[in-house]
């Protein structure tokens, strides 16, 4: 088992990275031209690997909104404000939980007369 590890673990790992390095935009890779990390990754396996991993792509975290970012419409407070502003917040008005209380109170009571075997069709 401990000799299929030692097989396992460095293919696993050059095979991350070369399909880490061919996922990854042009503009992220570092030090070297994406086709020569790709075949530094394929010739050097485990040593190409952990280079192309350490040194090979940029990794800071990308930031997400702020300046003239794209943010996400729940996130958005002016968004959610037009949406108040427009009425259009999806709560259900007096009118229309009015209307539904009804609606209920009216199949609970066809249900009842079915219960007890009243012809609701007269």
């Amino acid at each position: 088992m401990l000799r299929a590890l030692l097989f396992i673990i460095p293919l696993a790992l050059m095979i991350y990275a070369f399909i880490d390095c061919l996922n990854t935009p042009e503009e992220e890779v570092k030090h070297l031209p994406k086709p020569v990390w790709a075949i530094v990754v394929l010739l050097f396996s485990v040593v190409g690997a952990i280079g192309w991993i350490v040194a090979g792509k940029d990794r800071r975290p990308r930031t997400r909104g702020g300046a003239g970012g794209w943010v996400a419409p729940d996130d958005n407070p002016e968004f959610l404000k037009s949406l108040k502003d427009e009425g259009q917040t999806g709560q259900p008005d007096d009118e229309d939980l009015r209307a539904r209380e009804a609606d209920l109170r009216r199949r609970e009571e066809e249900l009842r007369r079915r219960e007890r075997g009243e012809d609701t069709e007269s």
